[in-house]
């Protein structure tokens, strides 16, 4: 058998390694199944808990925030609300908590054999999806219950914005890549960010109108809360299957902005970091 050695000029660090991710596209569906299966594998609900998880947030937030604290969800049934609410967070935080420690997680695995690091979190933010799927799934029956069968149905009308859903989803997903990249980068130099993560996560959750309305902050204000992308992203969810929301061109137009950058800003921090990680860990 006859080898053939290339030698080529080092990649800038904006160069994105399309062609040798599609060449290790094996890999990547291999790694997206593991991801899927993997994370609740000898476990006793097994994939139930994908539908348990969001059922049971819901649950929660229904009785605290709804019948205690009695916050406004704009005269949409609380369960859908939350449920909405839910659907692009828990991607978002399932993918960020994932691809943020990409570095620290796979070391090991980086320092042994060679292959496009990005196709470590491209798996992760591509077998959530199907997790988002189920979600999905299971909002738009709890959906069509309330509008059939319930009167409190008649505060939701779909709208014809939900033929935009792909590119809401194809933001969503570019922002939890984008903002893992990014943390991840950095975790790879100040390992004490590993631990900060989970905290982050619950933090930003509340920046986000996960558990209350965006018409609750004045208008003057809420460009402010929608410099964070989830902002909108969550919002336009509501608006295409509820009918009600807070979002606007501009503000949607803002976030898709800022998702832009923290996804060009997270590629970048990544493969920057890659060059180097190794040899010091």
């Amino acid at each position: 058998m006859s080898y053939q050695t290339t030698i080529r000029a080092r990649q800038h660090w904006l160069h994105l390694p399309v062609k040798e991710i599609a060449d290790y596209r094996d890999l990547l569906f291999l790694l997206v199944r593991r991801d899927f299966v993997a994370k609740y594998k000898q476990t006793l609900l097994g994939p139930l808990w994908f539908i348990i998880q969001p059922l049971l947030t819901t649950l929660v937030f229904t009785v605290v925030f709804d019948r205690v604290a009695q916050i406004s969800t704009d005269g949409i049934p609380s369960v859908l609300f939350y449920l909405c609410g839910l659907l692009g967070w828990t991607y978002f935080s399932q993918t960020f908590s994932t691809t943020s420690t990409t570095f620290v997680t796979n070391a090991p695995l980086f320092g042994k054999v060679y292959f496009p690091r990005l196709i470590v979190p491209l798996s992760v933010t591509i077998s959530n999806l199907l997790a988002f799927a189920l979600n999905l799934g299971i909002f738009l029956g709890f959906l069509a219950y309330f509008k059939l069968f319930t009167s409190a149905g008649d505060a939701v009308h779909p709208t014809t914005n939900i033929l935009f859903l792909p590119l809401l989803i194809i933001q969503l997903a570019a922002t939890a890549l984008g903002v893992g990249l990014w943390v991840s980068a950095l975790t790879a130099k100040y390992r004490d960010l590993t631990h900060l993560s989970a905290f982050l996560v619950q933090l930003l959750m509340y920046a986000t109108p996960v558990i209350y309305p965006l018409s609750r902050i004045p208008t003057d204000w809420q460009w402010l809360p929608a410099l964070n992308p989830m902002t909108m992203i969550v919002e336009n969810f509501r608006l295409m299957f509820l009918g009600q929301a807070t979002a606007s061109a501009a503000l949607t137009l803002l976030s898709i902005s800022v998702s832009i950058i923290l996804f060009i800003a997270g590629i970048v921090l990544f493969q920057k970091t890659e060059r180097t990680f190794i040899d010091t860990v």
